[in-house]
């Protein structure tokens, strides 16, 4: 049993890893369930198996890294470093995950659209981002005069869309800019330290 179960966990793993890099390279709209068992040098009898359609797959792909990310943003959020200290780690954090994953935002913005609910629940496992000690802290900036007086939940927003935008508009910004995929990459990983540069500047006094 232990030794199926190894097997199993090893087949899984293949796909995942195959799915992700067929995901990066033809979008979800573009991938084929036979791609991916290529990939994964498996036959597409065995990929069935294991997921009935690309859809599941990319769903459980998205869940299960979801669910692992969540407790990282919670520790940054939660944790006793200062706020411009969270905003970088935030950040840098949040764009090297898509970075690996570009696929993510897309199908993200279409899950939303279609059962906000149920895809939260999904996403998160039921809990969701633990924001309160961040927004405290925000408050406490601006009392002691540090930063400049704003609505917590602008400077929220205003850090995940920064992060999350040029992903989602990426034909758009490759087009306007006239980037290839090369420099599209170079430019996200300048946003690493551009976005909580921008946003730091944005509040201080």
């Amino acid at each position: 049993m232990a030794k199926i179960q190894q097997q199993d966990g090893t087949t899984e793993e293949k796909i995942f890893n195959a799915a992700k890099k067929v995901f990066i390279a033809k979008g979800m709209a573009g991938a084929r369930m036979q791609d991916i068992a290529d990939e994964a040098g498996i036959n597409k009898a065995l990929l069935h198996y294991y997921f009935r359609n690309k859809e599941k797959l990319f769903e459980t792909i998205f869940i299960e890294m979801s669910l692992r990310f969540l407790p990282r943003v919670n520790s940054i959020f939660e944790s006793d470093m200062s706020l411009f200290e969270k905003i970088e780690t935030f950040c840098r954090e949040y764009i090297s995950k898509i970075i690996e994953n570009p696929f993510i935002p897309l199908f993200i913005l279409n899950e939303i659209n279609k059962q906000p609910e149920t895809f939260l629940k999904k996403m998160w496992g039921g809990k969701k981002p633990q924001v309160a000690k961040l927004v405290e802290q925000i408050e406490s900036e601006i009392k002691k005069g540090k930063i400049r007086k704003l609505n917590p939940d602008h400077l929220l927003m205003n850090m995940i869309s920064m992060c999350i935008f040029p992903f989602v508009g990426k034909p758009l910004c490759q087009r306007i800019l006239g980037l290839n995929e090369t420099q599209f990459r170079n430019l996200m990983e300048e946003r690493k330290k551009e976005v909580p540069k921008f946003i730091i500047d944005s509040i201080s006094k």
